[in-house]
């Protein structure tokens, strides 16, 4: 089971992967605002788990495991995004709401918010009623 700093890890060297083609213990350490010495640890500690695969002065590779974990990851922050902005948080406190509450929830509530965010794509009205409301909430 991965802690909360192991998933931010997972979900960092994901994303560098997928945008560079690779993913440097420099580039996690700037991402993650954190010294390459800590990112080495974790990345040993991500090695003995099975998540990726790490030779010193070479470089990393995910493993399947690590690939589809780092994908979710990714998948559930840009979930929790959408939802956010859906019911109407303002854009500049989105990014640190998401990183507050993503290790907080279960894979459970990732599902609910994700069925209620199809439900608001499927009627766009919806969404805009609940917007109409939460505008008339803020008036009160």
């Amino acid at each position: 089971m991965a802690t909360p700093s192991m998933e931010d890890y997972l979900e960092r060297i994901y994303k560098l992967i997928d945008e560079k083609g690779y993913a440097r213990v420099s580039d996690i350490a700037e991402g993650l605002e954190v010294h390459p010495s800590s990112v080495t640890k974790m990345i040993q500690k991500l090695d003995k788990d099975n998540y990726l695969v790490y030779e010193k002065y070479r470089g990393l590779i995910l493993t399947s495991k690590g690939k589809k974990m780092g994908k979710r990851l990714v998948d559930r922050h840009h979930l929790l995004e959408e939802f956010l902005t859906m019911i109407g948080v303002q854009e500049e406190n989105i990014y640190k709401d998401v990183e507050g509450i993503e290790h907080h929830l279960s894979w459970d509530s990732i599902t609910c918010i994700e069925t209620l965010l199809e439900y608001f794509r499927r009627d766009p009205d919806r969404a805009a009623e609940l917007l109409r409301i939460r505008s008339e909430l803020d008036t009160d």
